[in-house]
């Protein structure tokens, strides 16, 4: 746990704050421009990050009750460093709050989980257009990896890719 200057802390999430996250998590698809992209439910946040055998996580910055920002991430692995890394899959501070150092204790407290635990690297996604986001990890030394271009399969192309390896 860190307490942050303001008086809110940092710390990992745990039971109970579901429906903070839920809204996080709402607010930043609003955000992107998606907001009917949402199918998660405060009891799909419980089990995945709180179930048996967990496996994303998450750090929020909550004061007085009100979960203000929230970093979910996951494991990754490089086989060519054969280390673990995080990736970091979504970072989100209530825009009231921002320029309040949220967003770079979440970062901060991923790149020492990084440290602490030997992995390699800390990974994220940001959209083309999200400039004050590009120049906010711009500020803190993440690299653009022009190079490399994300590529997605779900819906109808995930069942029909499923199929084609049934069918062998």
């Amino acid at each position: 746990m860190t307490d942050l200057r303001d008086g809110a802390v940092l710390r990992p999430a745990r039971a109970g704050d579901e429906e903070g996250i839920l809204a996080c998590i709402q607010a930043l698809a609003d955000y992107e421009r998606e907001p009917d992209a949402v199918d998660n439910t405060a009891e799909m946040i419980r089990a995945t990050l709180f179930g048996d055998d967990p496996r994303a996580f998450a750090f929020v910055v909550e004061r007085e009750g009100e979960i203000r920002a929230i970093a979910i991430w996951f494991l990754t692995y490089s086989t060519w460093t054969g280390r673990h890394g995080i990736w970091l899959e979504d970072l989100y501070v209530h825009e009231q709050y921002r320029s309040s150092g949220y967003g770079v204790a979440l970062l901060a407290a991923l790149a020492a989980e990084c440290i602490d635990k030997d992995y390699s690297r800390l990974e994220w996604t940001v959209l083309d257009w999200n400039e004050p986001a590009i120049g906010f990890y711009r500020a803190l030394g993440a690299e653009a990896m022009d190079e490399w271009t994300t590529r997605r399969v779900t819906g109808d192309a995930l069942t029909a890719l499923a199929a084609r390896g049934a069918s062998r």
